[in-house]
C-alpha cells in the first residue's frame, strides 16, 4: 500500500497571517493606505508592537511603505494585493492541485449589464493636489475597466492643468483622456459620493466632508511629475498608471460584490437620486 503523502510544514504565509494582531493589520490595510500612527489607534496596541508586526508583514512582501508626501516623517503602509493573492495560490497548492486553481474573478457588473440602462453601482471621486496626473490617470482607468458602470470624477485641491505625460502614457494604453481637464474640488462639494479616493498625501490632510458620509480611501502615490530626468519620469508615470490600474480592478470588484450584497438586502435605492455634478 503506498504511503499517505502528508502536507508539508505549514506555509510561512498562513503562519504570518494566523497571528491576530497581523491578520487585523492586513485588515486593516484592506480598505485603505493608512499611517503608523492611525493603525496604533485602530488597533488599540502599544506602537513598538505594531511597528514589530508590520516589519514582519514588510519581510515577507505582504505589506509596503512610503513616507508620506505631507509630512516626510509619517510613513504610509499599504496592502500588496497582487502578492497576497499570489501566496494564496501558492498556499492553497501545497495543499491540494485544485485549491491552486483562480476561477475567473467576479466581473464588474458593467460587463454584464452595459447594454441595459441601469442606475451606476456608485459614484467615484478621485483627488489629488493638482488633479493633473494621478487623479486624472485614475478617474480614466476607472471609466474604462467599469464601461461606464461606475460614475467617476477627479479634482484637485488646487488644479492646474492636465501633465502631458499623463496623456501620453494614457493612449499608448488605448485611454485617451485629452478631453479631461483639471477641475476645483469646490465644484463637488455639497455632491454626494460613495467613495472619496485620494491619491496624494497632501489632498488627504484637506480632504473636506462629503455629504451621505462616503467611504474616504486612502492611496499613498508618490507624484510622478516630481521625479527627475526625461527618461525615469515617463517611467514613472508608466508605474503610476500600472499601480493604479491593479487598485482599480481590486476596488471595482469590491463595489460590485457590495453592490450584490445590497440588492440581495433590498438596501439599494434603484433611483439612485444622487446630485449631478455641473457640466466642465
Amino acid at each position: 500500500m503506498a504511503a499517505t503523502r502528508i502536507a508539508e510544514p505549514l506555509p510561512v504565509f498562513l503562519e504570518l497571517l494566523g497571528h491576530s494582531l497581523r491578520w487585523r493589520l492586513v485588515s486593516a490595510l484592506a480598505r485603505s493606505d493608512r499611517r503608523a500612527q492611525e493603525l496604533v489607534a485602530l488597533l488599540g496596541q502599544p506602537a513598538n508592537l505594531v511597528s514589530y508586526h508590520l516589519k514582519r508583514l514588510r519581510q515577507a512582501q505582504l505589506v509596503r511603505q512610503r513616507h508620506s508626501a505631507a509630512d516626510h516623517r509619517a510613513i504610509y503602509y499599504s496592502l500588496n494585493l497582487p502578492q497576497m493573492q499570489a501566496l494564496f495560490v501558492q498556499t492553497g497548492q501545497a495543499l491540494h492541485p485544485a485549491l491552486a486553481e483562480v476561477p475567473n474573478p467576479p466581473k464588474p457588473e458593467a460587463q454584464a449589464a452595459a447594454d441595459r440602462p441601469e442606475p451606476p453601482l456608485a459614484r467615484l471621486l478621485f483627488l489629488c493636489t493638482h488633479n493633473s496626473a494621478r487623479s486624472q490617470m485614475a478617474e480614466a482607468i476607472t471609466r474604462h475597466i467599469s464601461l461606464g458602470r461606475v460614475e467617476v470624477f477627479s479634482a484637485g485641491t488646487e488644479p492646474t492643468e492636465l501633465h502631458p505625460l499623463a496623456i501620453q502614457v494614457m493612449e499608448a494604453r488605448g485611454i485617451p483622456i485629452r478631453g479631461q481637464r483639471a477641475k476645483p474640488l469646490d465644484q463637488f462639494v455639497g455632491q454626494p459620493f460613495d467613495y472619496i479616493i485620494t491619491t496624494c498625501d497632501i489632498a488627504r490632510e484637506v480632504c473636506p466632508t462629503f455629504p451621505g458620509d462616503p467611504e474616504q480611501i486612502h492611496w499613498s502615490f508618490p507624484d510622478p511629475a516630481a521625479v527627475e530626468g526625461t527618461q525615469a519620469r515617463l517611467k514613472a508615470f508608466q508605474t503610476t498608471a500600472t499601480e493604479l490600474t491593479t487598485r482599480i480592478n481590486y476596488l471595482l470588484l469590491l463595489i460590485s460584490v457590495e453592490h450584490g450584497k445590497k440588492l440581495r438586502e433590498g438596501k439599494t435605492d434603484p433611483k439612485r437620486n444622487g446630485t449631478e455634478p455641473k457640466s466642465s
